[in-house]
């Protein structure tokens, strides 16, 4: 009789109490067990490191999955003719320039007219490159053989979190 009776005891204080009182576990002889510390939480992830080419590779995914470069680049074209590879191009060029256009800003950093004289920027003497002739001393000016290209602003999508940054294109598998 005296187990039905230990048994509604533990039964109302847990209902009541939420646990057994002391003197129900010295009837049972148990005792209780001292607050264990919380487990611990895992530790975050390390954020991804970022490293100066991964920009890069994500522009060459970019151009590959909007309009098939790379696959273009790597690939043999001495088999087709001069049309073909110029059907080609024409379609890859649109699609790579409207690509590059949404993700980078760019802007001539001499703007002028190629063929005419023009002078070099003085305040950035990395944004001018001298070729021909050139004297000990580099020249103030010359013919504008190309504009040269700054970017002003580049917005490239953030990586998904876990993405290998070196992935230019997944692997393709066709499932049948």
């Amino acid at each position: 009789m005296s187990r039905i009776f230990s048994a509604f005891r533990c039964f109302f204080n847990i209902l009541f109490g939420g646990r057994l009182s002391d003197a129900a576990l010295a009837d049972l002889g148990l005792a209780r067990r001292t607050a264990a510390a919380p487990p611990k939480a895992p530790a975050a992830a390390p954020a991804p490191v970022s490293r100066a080419s991964d920009g890069a590779v994500q522009i060459l995914a970019i151009l590959q999955r909007d309009s098939r470069l790379i696959d273009f680049l790597m690939e043999d074209i001495g088999s087709y003719s001069d049309d073909q590879v110029g059907a080609a191009v024409r379609e890859l060029h649109g699609q790579c320039r409207e690509s590059l256009s949404r993700c980078v800003s760019l802007e001539p950093v001499i703007d002028g007219v190629e063929g005419t004289f023009a002078k070099a920027p003085s305040s950035d003497p990395s944004a001018v490159r001298f070729i021909g002739n050139v004297p000990a001393k580099p020249p103030s000016g010359g013919v504008l053989r190309h504009k040269g290209w700054r970017a002003v602003k580049v917005d490239l999508p953030a990586l998904p979190p876990k993405q290998d940054a070196a992935i230019v294109a997944p692997a393709e598998i066709e499932i049948e």
